[in-house]
This record gives structure tokens, C-alpha cells and sequence, in this order.
């Protein structure tokens, strides 16, 4: 992964390779900034005294994860017949929290609502009274804009980005369950155009729902066949390989678990029961639109915040994303898919890990810990920092002796008592003194850790 760069005035400069940066810091050229993506600055040089290139920072957003790829273009000005390629610098996959986010306004209502009732006299309904601004999201939907956007600002204050790019992902819900909908009807809907075939891939794993075959073809295939009575809506299409497909024809699902050999073989081929891969597939069916409905709530949200920083904003849909990927035999991921947004001929240097950034907050105000009733089960002490350390905060630990001698490197979660636990790669190490701890990097809300090189 590249080394970003900043100039004596801090300002951002082309990344560099980690041998160069490496060698920077030993001759005392360069001073250490940020950990974690690792970040120096140049003592002896300005961003006047370099070149810079063209730079776009891609993004693919998702309802549960965002991916980020930070790309060098090559200068074709001057040829408008020239191929569009693309050089990867850096991989990132961001990991939202909004699930947890509404599980805790679920039960912050739920106790306030206890609350107010338990004993209480009736009073009047104030939910009414409160007023939305014009485009307002719930909390759980804006955490993935703010989020987002923060990274953005973050990589364009450390890499000289001239170009964003996103994929705006458009899916109709009411072409998606009524695909016959027309007229005025439709006019009065929501959104025009989809992908279903890319909205089924998503739903399914991008593996077929009988067998789990994931390294083939596949193809959209009807639950409840055409010829009984089987209609065009999302609910009942699912993605099947072609042997599946072929052999179900137009038999009900449980006959076809049930008698078909082929698919006994597959299955058993994948380590899969036919009884238990029957009742995934049926609930899969049932599952709502709700990473769907996410998606479109945000995008546009998301879109419009990206024009107020102020540089080109491209965008591409999620079929073009696809064919992208296929045409240059690049696997699915979320940060290669963002690699792949848009007009690309070429992608180079690809083959690198990504950086999973996971979003963990900042902690809690609430200082009592509660039970599912809502009633105090414990306390939390009242400061927030224990020797200079604060939970979230990366630390390396030299324990010299005992059972857990060595060095462990990690997020520290604190005590009062100065012993403190450190979530390392392979596991929490609990009672390692403070003593022994040195700070890397303050908590900034955020978890790291590298996914390994994907081949193709």
C-alpha cells in the first residue's frame, strides 16, 4: 500500500512507495503524522517543488459497507482516442455501524417510553411538535453520508485528489415488485430504471440460492415457474447456475430438494444439506428490500455532499461496474468495485490488500450500564483517560515477563486500575499494565486491520 505524503507547508503531496518512506524516516527527511493509513511529512520540500498528477478517489456505496479506491490517471489530454487507465494506489473497505446506531435509538425510545407511562398521568403526544429539515435521514442513514464524506475530506487532505467518483446505484422499488407497472401509475412512483439482475446478485451472495455454487455462470431463474402461474417480481426470482436451472424447469421447490439427484450431489459436493439449504432459500425470499431501500435513501444525499468539496464529481451505474469488472477478470469486492466506477479501460496494480476500516464510534456519555429493562447494573468511572490512555487509543505493549511476555500492538480498552485490555489481530490480551504501553495513535473512532491480497 502507497505512503501518503505531505510537503513542509502540509500540504499533500504524490504517494510513495513504502521502501522510500522507510528510508525518508531513517535519514531524518521525514516525520511520522498519522498510524494508521501511515502518513509522514517532508522537512526539506514543498508541493510547488513537485509534480503532481491527476488523482480520483473513487467510491462504491452500500447499505452495510462503503468501498474506497484511491487511483493515479494517466494524463491522455491530448488524446481523445486514447485508452482510459488506471493505476491503483490504495484499497480501502469502510464498515458502517448503522445497525447499531438504530438499536440504540430502539432502546433509548423504549426506555423513555417506559418511563413516561409506568405511573404516569396520560399527557398529550409531543412528536408532532418537532420539525425536519428539507432532506433530513434518519440517524442510522446519515452515519453512512457522514462517514463517508469524513473519509473523503480526510484522503483529499493527505493526497492532491483532482477527481471523485461514485456509483450511483439505482434501484426502482416498484419496478423491482411489480415489474408490469406502467402509465401514470409509474409516474407516481419513485425512481426510473433498474438492475435486477444486480440486485439479485446482491441478495443471493453472488452464488447459486440451490447448490451454493459461487464459481460459474448464473443465471435469474423463476421460484414458482411461469407455467404455474409464476409472476415477473422480485419475490419470486432468485439466481440458480445453469445445471440447477435446467433441472428444476418447472418443478415446486420442495420437489425439487426433494427428488433431484443431481442437486443431492452438488450440495453434498459444497458440504450442504438439501433441508437445511431448503429453509435458507425460503427465508432468503421473504427478506425485504431494506439494503435496497438504504441505498437509494443515501445516494443522492451522499452525491450532493461530494459537489461541496468542490472537484468534478463522476458518476456510473452499478451494470457498468459489473461489466467493468467482468471484462478485466477482476473478483467482487467493494473496494475494487469502486476501483472499476465509470469509464475504465485498463486497471493496473490492483493486486494489493485493503485497508478494512471499521467504524466503532467514540465511545458513550452514558455512564451507567443497563440491563434489557432498562434498570442500572453497573457504573463507569467518571473520567475518560487513565495515565494518558483512553479506550480506542492504538498501543504497543512490551511485556518483558511472565505469561504474556512479548510485544502486543492493538486498541486498548482501559481500567481505573491502570490494567488495561489490548484487542490485538489474534485475540484481546487482558492485564497488561500501562506501564508497559506506549501510544501509537489516539482513537479516532475507527478499527483497522488489512485484508490479505485477492489474486485473480
Amino acid at each position: 500500500m502507497a505512503v501518503f505524503v505531505l510537503g513542509k507547508n502540509k500540504q499533500p503531496l504524490m504517494p510513495c512507495s513504502e521502501k522510500r518512506a522507510r528510508l525518508l524516516l531513517e535519514r531524518g527527511r521525514a516525520v511520522v503524522v498519522n498510524r494508521t493509513p501511515f502518513v509522514i511529512r517532508l522537512r526539506d520540500r514543498r508541493q510547488s517543488d513537485g509534480t503532481l498528477q491527476p488523482t480520483l478517489l473513487a467510491a462504491d456505496p452500500g447499505s452495510k459497507e462503503t468501498g474506497l479506491a484511491l487511483i493515479r490517471l494517466e494524463d491522455n489530454t491530448t488524446d481523445e482516442q486514447a485508452p482510459a487507465i488506471r493505476h491503483v494506489l490504495c484499497l480501502f473497505q469502510l464498515v458502517h455501524r448503522g445497525f447499531q446506531i438504530r438499536q440504540a435509538l430502539e432502546q433509548r425510545a423504549g426506555f423513555r417510553r417506559r418511563r413516561r407511562s409506568k405511573n404516569l398521568r396520560h399527557r398529550k403526544p409531543r412528536f408532532d411538535n418537532r420539525t425536519r429539515k428539507k432532506g433530513w435521514l434518519p440517524p442510522s442513514l446519515q452515519h453512512r453520508v457522514d462517514t463517508t464524506m469524513a473519509w473523503v475530506d480526510k484522503l483529499c487532505r493527505w493526497v492532491p485528489v483532482t477527481h471523485l467518483s461514485m456509483e450511483l446505484v439505482r434501484f426502482d422499488m416498484q419496478k423491482l415488485e411489480n415489474p408490469e407497472i406502467t402509465g401514470v401509475e409509474y409516474q407516481q412512483g419513485t425512481l426510473l430504471g433498474y438492475e435486477v439482475r444486480e440486485y439479485l446478485l446482491e441478495k443471493w451472495g453472488r452464488a447459486c440460492a440451490y447448490c451454493g455454487t459461487g464459481d460459474t455462470r448464473l443465471e435469474i431463474e423463476h421460484v414458482v415457474p411461469r407455467s404455474r402461474d409464476g409472476s415477473d417480481r422480485v419475490s419470486n426470482l432468485t439466481i440458480a447456475c445453469h445445471d440447477c436451472n435446467t433441472a428444476k424447469d418447472s418443478q415446486w421447490l420442495t420437489d425439487f430438494f426433494a427428488t433431484d439427484k443431481g442437486l443431492k450431489k452438488r450440495l453434498k459436493a459444497n458440504g450442504l444439506s438439501a433441508a437445511v439449504r431448503l429453509e435458507r432459500v425460503e427465508r432468503q425470499l421473504k427478506l425485504p428490500l431494506r439494503d435496497a431501500t438504504a441505498v437509494n435513501a443515501t445516494r443522492w444525499a451522499l452525491f450532493g455532499a461530494m459537489k461541496t468539496t468542490g472537484l468534478p464529481v463522476a458518476v456510473g451505474s452499478g451494470g457498468r461496474t459489473q461489466y467493468n469488472r467482468q471484462c478485466l477478470g477482476i473478483p467482487k469486492t467493494h473496494a475494487l468495485d469502486a476501483a472499476c466506477v465509470g469509464n475504465v479501460d485498463f486497471l493496473k496494480g490492483w493486486q494489493i490488500p485493503t485497508l478494512v476500516i471499521k467504524a466503532t464510534g467514540r465511545g458513550s456519555y452514558q455512564r451507567t450500564r443497563l440491563d434489557k429493562y432498562g434498570f442500572p447494573r453497573g457504573y463507569l468511572m467518571r473520567q475518560k483517560q487513565v495515565q494518558g490512555f483512553q479506550t480506542g487509543d492504538r498501543v504497543r505493549a512490551i511485556v518483558p515477563t511472565g505469561k504474556k511476555a512479548g510485544t502486543h500492538t492493538g486498541r486498548v480498552a482501559i481500567r481505573k486500575t491502570g490494567s488495561f485490555n489490548i484487542q490485538t489481530e489474534q485475540g484481546a490480551i487482558q492485564g497488561i499494565s500501562w506501564r508497559y504501553c506506549t501510544l501509537l495513535q489516539r482513537g479516532d473512532g475507527y478499527g483497522y486491520h488489512p485484508l490479505p491480497t485477492i489474486q485473480a
